[in-house]
């Protein structure tokens, strides 16, 4: 059994996409990060179809290399042949989407870090630990990238991997078309015909539009080209026909495109087509390496690519495998798919990364509990609030399922220092205390604020709300909580709600699962709940199935403290932790509360600075401690 699927070879980049949709890209005003490169974004692609992939590329020792490794890592990835390249910067891209028919692109390319890839970077050991490779062309086009890329594919031929190539042709990086023809999909070279014929031998499975055949097989005649092909390869070829979907070529190659195998087709509309050839290619691989028929293989391709050409960048467009299974299985509702609520839904819940499945969170967001602490003023809070981060980073010690809550009016400091920590990172928007539902000044009338968050911090709701609440209350706070989890989505940030309905009137077992299916009838999916601890088994029970009969894939819920005494919190934590949709706990003033007290009132706070941190990491601690031992005491019980 080999340990990879699949092993895709070549250019890897920092996508920078325009987020402006039908100007010119001279005019564009913002960009959009991704992950790009057709081998980087077929190793994403194909992983969140469950694949075991992996990358050889190299990156430069930079923060967009960096930022590549960590994107891969997270989409699953293998990161083993990812090397870093001490001198050369890792390649960019940017694009744009003119209108339907254009989408400029320029190639900054110039000595860039995966075009240094070398045969020494190739491990004999690393290739025969998979079971295919994958090559594109652009790594065709150059002597040393070559080299790598050809020892690369003997060394699979060898030891019996199956090889595919992806023609990818892009006559601006095979020097054939200037820097400003970045968009450009066809350019004749006999050069280049030349280059590719004497590599095509080495491949199983050929794949190309109909104008990358015609590279390939140095005719603008398609059936000519493709024939030109089987000349001197045995490969499958699967020819690539836009809204006509894509044709099989196994042996001879008939008269007619239309005589090849196909899968189904998908009526969508044509958003953005930049990446669809690697979303296609993604689908093709997944089906190809599972032994399905070339129907099934093609449908899944289909179906890739047509998710790829309706959505916004390429890397982030592609398919979940839960959620290419949901879509073969219901079609098409809509035809721009970015716009199917459900289809969207899916997309953005299956495809999140990191693992959380353990919540242990610092909460110390609060605001108008510590400005009403004897002696406190802005500058004290905010200098206290590093001090609570620096307890959480002492527990948590590089260890995974820690975070924190923190707010940034008081508390930006902690915020910045707790950026790349490996720490979850809750941010609230909330007034506090606020009813009816109002927001943080920073957020904006407009919920633009929020495109100012990095892309790690979980926008935190909270809304004091129950089900006996007036028409008026309930519409002002439900347009609130829709509008800021519209502007989380919107900028690629998770959203926890919060409900409290105890400070507003009488609570039952019914009442907090009551408020849960409101929201979700809203149209509200939070990534996260964050409940009140529940004093009966029903109460959770409920609670958790008014989650999961809407949302099969929510983070899940983490329970609040509500200053409670440590015994009260031990108690709900028992309870609590009899149930896996709950995975955790965000606790604040049981774990600050006294400290802060001493800390705001004395005029020396500077010097209680170690002892206020080893006060609250001890709590903290106890804390965790506390959940783990009731999560292992659940577990024992159920087993």
């Amino acid at each position: 059994m080999k340990k990879l699927d699949l092993i895709t070879i070549g250019r890897s980049s920092v996508d920078l996409y325009g987020a402006q949709a039908g100007g010119r890209l001279e005019d564009m005003a913002s960009f959009n990060k991704y992950i790009g490169g057709s081998p980087t974004n077929i190793a994403a692609g194909t992983a969140r179809l469950g694949l075991k992939s992996a990358l050889i590329t190299r990156v430069g020792d930079e923060h967009m290399g960096r930022f590549v490794r960590e994107q891969l890592a997270l989409e699953g990835v293998d990161v083993t042949g990812v090397k870093t390249d001490p001198e050369r910067l890792t390649a960019l891209v940017l694009l744009g989407i003119r209108d339907q028919e254009q989408f400029p692109l320029i190639f900054y390319r110039e000595n860039c870090a995966d075009m240094a890839l070398s045969v020494d970077d190739i491990d004999p050991d690393f290739i025969n630990s998979a079971r295919s490779v994958c090559a594109t062309g652009t790594h065709l086009s150059h002597p040393q990238v070559e080299a790598a890329t050809l020892k690369a594919l003997h060394l699979a031929r060898e030891n019996g991997a199956k090889t595919a190539l992806d023609i990818d042709y892009r006559p601006n990086l095979w020097g054939v078309a200037g820097h400003g023809d970045g968009e450009s999909r066809f350019v004749e070279s006999q050069k280049v015909t030349d280059e590719l014929q004497s590599t095509l031998h080495l491949f199983d499975l050929i794949v190309g539009t109909e104008e990358e055949f015609h590279i390939a097989g140095g005719t603008t005649d398609t059936i000519a080209a493709l024939r030109a092909v089987r000349k001197v390869s045995g490969a499958t070829l699967i020819c690539k026909r836009g809204p006509m979907g894509a044709s099989a070529f196994e042996g001879d190659i008939p008269d007619s495109l239309d005589d090849g195998q196909t899968g189904p087709g998908f009526p969508i509309e044509v958003y953005n087509v930049l990446g669809a050839g690697d979303g296609f290619m993604s689908g093709l691989l997944k089906g190809w390496l599972d032994g399905e028929s070339w129907e099934k293989t093609l449908g899944y391709a289909n179906a890739c690519g047509a998710f790829a050409v309706s959505r916004h960048g390429c890397t982030p467009a592609y398919p979940s495998w839960e959620e290419l299974q949901f879509f073969l299985k219901r079609g098409v509702k809509q035809p721009d798919l970015r716009n199917d609520a459900e289809l969207e839904q899916l997309h953005w819940s299956t495809n999140r990364r990191g693992d959380w499945s353990d919540m242990r969170v610092f909460a110390f967001d609060h605001r108008l509990q510590l400005e009403e602490m004897e002696g406190a003023t802005d500058d004290k809070i905010n200098a206290f609030k590093t001090l609570c981060l620096d307890a959480a980073s002492r527990v948590a010690d590089g260890k995974p399922g820690y975070g924190l809550l923190c707010d940034s009016r008081l508390g930006r400091e902690a915020l910045y220092k707790a950026a790349g920590q490996g720490l979850w990172i809750g941010h609230p928007v909330e007034w506090p205390g606020s009813r009816p539902l109002t927001l943080e000044p920073e957020i904006g009338s407009d919920f633009g604020g929020l495109n100012e968050w990095p892309l790690e911090h979980v926008v935190k709701c909270l809304v004091f709300c129950h089900p006996d609440d007036d028409d008026e209350m309930r519409a002002r706070q439900e347009d609130t909580v829709k509008r800021v989890f519209e502007s989380a989505r919107r900028n690629r940030l998770e959203f926890l709600l919060e409900v409290i309905p105890s400070k507003v009137g009488p609570v039952n077992d019914d009442t907090t699962p009551a408020l849960i299916q409101r929201f979700y009838d809203i149209g509200v999916y939070p990534d996260w709940w964050k409940l009140e601890p529940f004093k009966t088994d029903k109460a959770w029970q409920n609670a958790v199935d008014a989650i999961t009969r809407n949302d099969a894939y929510t983070r899940g819920i983490v329970v609040l403290g509500l200053d409670a005494p440590a015994d009260e919190l031990r108690a709900s934590f028992e309870l609590a932790a009899g149930y896996d949709l709950v995975k955790g706990f965000a606790v604040g003033r049981t774990i600050f509360g006294d400290t802060a007290r001493a800390y705001m009132k004395s005029n020396n706070a500077p010097e209680m600075a170690e002892d206020a941190i080893a006060e609250m990491a001890q709590k903290y601690q106890d804390l965790c401690d506390t959940w783990d031992q009731a999560r292992k005491t659940a577990q024992e019980r159920k087993a």
